[in-house]
Parts: C-alpha cells; sequence; structure tokens
C-alpha cells in the first residue's frame, strides 16, 4: 500500500506540474514554467484509497464512470483545500473566475478530472497486473 500511494503521488504531481506548465503556454509563457506544491504528494497519494471503489466502478460504462470520478475528485478538492486552509491559514491552490468554487474547486476543470480519474483507473490495473502491493 506504501508503494502505490508514492506512485499514485509522484503521478498526480507529474500531471499537476504538465498541467500548470501547459497553462505557462497557453497564457504565453515559453518558458512552459510548471509548479506543485508538497502537500499535493500527499493528496494524489490517497488514490490508494479509491482503488475499492474502481474495483466496484470497473464493470460500469467509462461515461459513467468518468463522471462519477469528477464528482469524488472535486469533493476530495475541496476538503482538502478546506482542511489545508484551516491548517495553515492560506489556500493550497487558489480558483478565481467565474466557475470557481470558494477558490477551491473549479467547475471549468471538469473534463480534466474525467480524465485523471480514468488515467487512475488504467495505473490501478497496471499495479495489480505487476502485482505492486
Amino acid at each position: 500500500m506504501i508503494k502505490r500511494f508514492f506512485i499514485y503521488g509522484f503521478a498526480g504531481w507529474s500531471m499537476e506540474i504538465v498541467w500548470t506548465g501547459m497553462h505557462s503556454l497557453i497564457t504565453g509563457d515559453l518558458t512552459l514554467q510548471g509548479y506543485t506544491n508538497l502537500w499535493m504528494l500527499l493528496i494524489y497519494g490517497c488514490a490508494v484509497f479509491l482503488e475499492p471503489i474502481h474495483d466496484v466502478l470497473s464493470r460500469w460504462r467509462w461515461q459513467v464512470r468518468g463522471l462519477l470520478w469528477v464528482v469524488i475528485i472535486w469533493g476530495i478538492e475541496y476538503t482538502s483545500g478546506i482542511i489545508l486552509y484551516n491548517i495553515l491559514g492560506v489556500y493550497p491552490w487558489y480558483y478565481s473566475g467565474p466557475f470557481a468554487i470558494d477558490h477551491l474547486v473549479r467547475i471549468d476543470f471538469a473534463p480534466a478530472w474525467f480524465a485523471a480519474g480514468l488515467l487512475f483507473e488504467r495505473m490501478h490495473k497496471a499495479l495489480d497486473s505487476i502485482k505492486i502491493v
């Protein structure tokens, strides 16, 4: 379980760095600077606790699973953001704009979370197939 925790954590970190680097490109910053923080390793690592949910959903249609992952990930993102805000006194991430909810979740990120949820499912299957405990 600890190995999987860190695999999910590093995968999430990597995805976030690519995501924020692509945002740099879209906004005209050709340095493509991507970033994350150490807290995110712990948050993404907790995907290991979602494996039982994936086991239950695995036979469902991918469209339904993707939508459920969006809702689950938004819940985790919002909850972990509130917890970190209460501990640190600052937002661990700060979303703004018309699609932001309490600066912790962005509704327009739904397609990214849809894809991320399905990607983490594939990681789970791969980890199971190579017997990583």
